[in-house]
């Protein structure tokens, strides 16, 4: 049996649009749909933007592809560095979505479920000061109370969601899943290592990375739930969205994507269809995936949430070459 939230909530958050009815139900439409969402911010400096910097080339980056409004998913932590809250604020303020990403970015399966609780409410407190709020929580690092299927990870996974149920708040899920956070690693560490950049490669690798990684989860929505739900994509407020989003909304319409507001993705209804499985790291469709027996790794698996097969791909790119000439002096 699939686990749902509450019917009655989930129809006051989606302004009465959603539809309950089985996946299965509604027709494989010819229209991709996806909604772009960005976890983690306000971060700290990046190998090439001050966190200042980085919000105001993200806000004009997605301005000039006309990709928004966005949904970012703020750790509230955050908030007490160096003009923090006035970046959350300026991000509402160009127009996009505020949701609750923890307060201390814990995973759930290493905290206790009273602690784990009280630090969502730490953060839904202080994000009230922002406005274009939405009462959506994700999980950091996807985890949901436990990677595997014992009774008390069981038990810890639906505490936290009758915890959410109970503050009227829905899982920010995701179906898009990607490692950009390990692209982003790499560039910061090649530049700390005095390394060449090459920005061209550099976006080619992450550009292709989520168009590859979204036509992954595609397919797979089809095999699973025989139809296309409007794709949740999971990035980061980080330096790669804020120098590459107007490269990668191009490449994304180019293979037939339409960019929709986050409004419209949780008017789908596999926003309401919680999975059975303890397997949540992958983002829902694979969760569901999981659910119906398909764990293979050939299904499963993809090289956008694999180090390894991203390392080797910015190896062929030629992304970051030899130190420079003063580096090799210093």
């Amino acid at each position: 049996m699939l686990f749902r939230i509450s019917l009655a909530i989930a129809l006051t958050f989606l302004c009465g649009c959603s539809n309950a009815e089985s996946d299965a139900s509604l027709p494989i439409s010819s229209t991709k749909m996806i909604t772009l969402t960005y976890d983690d911010g306000p971060l700290g400096s990046g190998p090439r933007y001050s966190g200042r910097e980085r919000t105001d080339a993200l806000i004009s980056q997605l301005a000039e592809a006309k990709a928004g409004p966005v949904a970012f998913y703020v750790t509230t932590r955050g908030l007490d560095q160096a003009d923090g809250a006035n970046r959350i604020a300026d991000y509402a303020a160009a127009g996009h979505l505020i949701a609750n990403h923890s307060d201390q970015h814990v995973r759930a399966s290493l905290s206790s479920t009273e602690d784990y609780i009280s630090d969502i409410d730490r953060a839904e407190t202080r994000l009230n000061a922002f406005v274009n709020r939405r009462p959506w929580f994700r999980f950091p690092y996807l985890d949901e109370g436990g990677s595997f299927s014992d009774a008390q990870s069981v038990e810890k996974r639906d505490a936290l969601r009758d915890a959410l149920e109970h503050r009227r708040l829905l899982s920010g899920y995701v179906t898009v899943d990607t490692y950009d956070w390990h692209i982003d690693a790499l560039w910061a560490k090649a530049v700390r290592d005095g390394k060449q950049v090459n920005m061209e490669s550099l976006s080619r690798v992450y550009v292709d990375m989520v168009v590859d990684a979204a036509a992954h989860y595609d397919a797979l929505a089809i095999d699973v739930l025989e139809r296309r739900p409007v794709q949740v994509l999971l990035l980061h407020e980080n330096d790669l969205a804020a120098s590459f989003t107007t490269d990668l909304v191009v490449a994304l319409r180019a293979e037939g994507w339409v960019i929709v507001h986050p409004d419209t993705a949780f008017a789908d209804p596999i926003a309401l269809e919680l999975p059975e499985t303890l397997f949540s790291g992958m983002g829902r469709i694979s969760a569901l995936a999981a659910d119906r027996g398909m764990t293979d790794r050939e299904t499963l698996d993809h090289w956008s949430v694999s180090q390894p097969a991203i390392d080797e791909r910015m190896q062929i790119a030629g992304v970051f070459g030899p130190p420079t000439e003063r580096e090799l002096i210093d």
